[in-house]
C-alpha cells in the first residue's frame, strides 16, 4: 500500500468516523434504545448517508489495493447513492421545514432550509464533478472528498447541538427552535479540515496543493459566508414556501 493511497484510505476512515460520532447521540445511540422520535424519511436519510461513507472506504481500500476494476464496479452505485442523497436531503430538509412553519417559526425557518439545502446541493455538485472526471483521477478523488466534507456538515453540527443542549432521550434538532443560519458556521469550517487535510497532504508529495482542492475550499468558504445574507432576501423566503408547496 502505498504512501498516496494510503492517506486517502486513512483520510475516508476519519471522514466515517465523523459522520457515526457526529449523529451517535441523535440517532445511532437512539434508535437502538428506543427513544428516537422522526419519521421513516429519517431513517432512510440515516441509512444512505452511512451507506456513502462506507462505500467511500470502501472504494479507498480497493484502490489501496490495486482492484482498480472493482473500484469501478462500485462506482455505480456510488452515483445511485449520492442521487438518492440529493433527493432525500431535499425531502428531509422541506419535512423540516413545514415543521418549524407549523410550529410558528415563520420566516427563521423558512431562512434555516438553506443551511441542509447548500450541504446536499453543494455535496451532489462535486459528484457530479468528479463523475465528469472520471478518467482524470487526480481530480475525481479530490472532489469526491470534497463533497463528502459538504455532506459532513450536519454530522459536526451535531457536536454543537450536543454541546448547548445537552444531551438527552429523544434529543434532535427538530426539538427546538431553528438556529440563525450563521451559526452552523462554525460547522463548515471544522469539515474544511478535510480539504485543508489534502493541501497539506499534497504540498509534502507534489510540492503543491491539487487545485480540485482550492476550488472546493472555495466553495465550502464562500458559499458559507453568502448563506446567511442569502437566506434572508425575500426571493429566498418565497422559493421556501414554493418547495413546501410542491411537496404538497
Amino acid at each position: 500500500m502505498v504512501a498516496r493511497t494510503r492517506f486517502y484510505f486513512w483520510l475516508s476512515l476519519a471522514c466515517l468516523a465523523v459522520g457515526v460520532i457526529g449523529f451517535a447521540p441523535t440517532y445511532w445511540l437512539q434508535v437502538p434504545a428506543g427513544t428516537f422520535t422522526g419519521s421513516p424519511l429519517m431513517h432512510i436519510h440515516a441509512v444512505i448517508f452511512t451507506a456513502w461513507l462506507l462505500l467511500l472506504v470502501g472504494q479507498n481500500w480497493r484502490i489501496a489495493q490495486g482492484r482498480l476494476d472493482h473500484h469501478k464496479a462500485w462506482g455505480l452505485a456510488g452515483i445511485s447513492l449520492a442521487t438518492a442523497m440529493l433527493v432525500i436531503g431535499w425531502m428531509t430538509a422541506i419535512v423540516g421545514l413545514e415543521e418549524r412553519v407549523a410550529e410558528g417559526f415563520g420566516d427563521k425557518g423558512r431562512a434555516f432550509l438553506i443551511v441542509p439545502a447548500f450541504s446536499v446541493t453543494v455535496f451532489f455538485a462535486f459528484v457530479v464533478a468528479a463523475m465528469a472526471n472520471i478518467r482524470r483521477p487526480e481530480w475525481h478523488k479530490r472532489f469526491i472528498f470534497v463533497a463528502t466534507a459538504a455532506a459532513l456538515v450536519a454530522a459536526v453540527a451535531r457536536f454543537f447541538l450536543i454541546y448547548n443542549r445537552g444531551f438527552a432521550p429523544g434529543v434532535r434538532p427538530g426539538m427546538f427552535p431553528p438556529n440563525a443560519v450563521n451559526a452552523s458556521l462554525p460547522a463548515v469550517g471544522i469539515v474544511c479540515l478535510i480539504v485543508v487535510a489534502g493541501m497539506v497532504h499534497d504540498w509534502r508529495t507534489r510540492g503543491r496543493p491539487h487545485p480540485a482542492w482550492t476550488i472546493g475550499l472555495a466553495v465550502l468558504v464562500i458559499g458559507g459566508l453568502l448563506r446567511g445574507p442569502v437566506s434572508a432576501t425575500p426571493a429566498w423566503l418565497a422559493f421556501a414556501d414554493w418547495t413546501t408547496r410542491i411537496a404538497g
